[in-house]
C-alpha cells in the first residue's frame, strides 16, 4: 500500500505547529509595519507636495505637527480652500487619519496607533521652483534658510526610521 505513516504525518504537524507558533506572533505584531508604512506615506506626501508646488506654480507647505502630515497652500489656515487635494482624491481613510485630518478630501495623513515621531522642524514649504523653504522665509527669495529636516519615526515595537528632506533640491529619501 501506498502512504504516508503515521510517524510521518505526526511529524509534519509538529513541524507546522512549531512554524506557525513562530509565524503567528509576528503575524499580530503590527508595530513595525505601521511605522514602516507610515515612514513611507510620509515621503510619498512630502514628494507629492513638491510636486504640486511645481505643477501649480504656487507654494505648498507641509506641516508636521506631531498627530500627522498634511499639505496646505496657506502656511497658518489649513481651511477647505487651501487644503491640497491627494493624488488619488482621498487619503487613506485609516482611523487615526479620520482623527487627524477629518475630511478625506484632504492630502493628510495621522500617525497610526503606536506610531509616534520627532522632527527638526514642524513646518516648512516648497516654492515654485521645488526648492524647500522655511516657513519664515518671504516668497520668491533667491536664498533659503532651509537646513536639512530630519523626521524620526519610531513604532511602536522601537524599530525607529527617518525621513530626511534635503537643502536647496528637496531630495527626500
Amino acid at each position: 500500500m501506498r502512504g504516508f505513516t503515521l510517524v510521518e504525518l505526526i511529524l509534519v504537524m509538529v513541524i507546522i505547529g512549531a512554524l506557525s507558533a513562530v509565524g503567528a506572533a509576528r503575524f499580530f505584531e503590527r508595530g513595525s509595519y505601521d511605522a514602516a508604512s507610515y515612514t513611507e506615506q510620509l515621503r510619498s506626501l512630502t514628494r507629492f507636495a513638491q510636486k504640486v508646488a511645481i505643477a501649480q506654480n504656487r507654494p505648498v507647505f507641509v506641516r508636521l505637527n506631531g498627530s500627522g502630515i498634511a499639505l496646505c497652500f496657506a502656511g497658518t489656515v489649513c481651511d477647505t480652500v487651501n487644503r491640497v487635494r491627494p493624488p488619488a482624491g482621498n487619503n487613506s481613510g485609516a482611523k487615526a487619519t479620520v482623527t487627524a485630518c477629518a475630511d478625506a478630501r484632504w492630502a493628510c495623513e495621522g500617525n497610526p496607533d503606536g506610531v509616534s515621531y520627532t522632527t527638526s522642524a514642524p513646518a516648512f514649504y516648497f516654492d515654485q521652483l521645488g526648492r524647500p523653504c522655511a516657513p519664515t522665509d518671504a516668497f520668491g527669495t533667491v536664498n533659503s534658510t532651509f537646513q536639512k529636516l530630519t523626521v524620526s519615526i519610531t513604532g511602536a515595537d522601537g524599530s525607529t526610521r527617518a525621513v530626511l528632506v534635503e537643502a536647496e533640491t528637496g531630495y527626500v529619501h
